[in-house]
């Protein structure tokens, strides 16, 4: 009974850590685009946030990865969640669409179809 008590705690403390990971990924400080309109973002478990920084370096889960790597992780993740796999993609205002842009063939060639921009709205 004791080994199924500490499995038990084993899970939640990782359940703790990953979802306080998922939140910081998305409040990573960046000057987000402005648009003229956008959609709430709901909380969706199977999105994964990707981050791309003034510099045009790439973080995924809170650790910066290089861009031979990115495939592999959304190849990962796409596994894991099969069709309801989800990507949003932050980017610095600053950050041209040609950074961009690989990007969103990495995410095509993992099969992942349902990708949102985080923008700010313009009032």
């Amino acid at each position: 009974m004791t080994p199924m008590i500490d499995v038990v705690f084993l899970l939640i403390i990782f359940f703790l850590v990953s979802s306080h990971l998922a939140k910081r990924e998305a409040r990573m400080p960046l000057d987000l685009p402005v648009a003229g309109s956008h959609q709430n973002d709901d909380a969706v478990s199977n999105r994964i946030t990707i981050n791309v920084d003034r510099d045009q370096r790439i973080q995924m889960g809170g650790t910066i990865v290089p861009a031979n790597r990115v495939v592999e992780l959304l190849l990962s993740h796409q596994r894991e969640h099969s069709a309801a796999a989800a990507v949003r993609i932050r980017t610095d205002r600053t950050v041209r669409y040609g950074a961009v842009e690989p990007l969103l063939r990495d995410i095509a060639q993992a099969g992942i179809i349902d990708i949102t921009f985080a923008v700010h709205e313009n009032h």
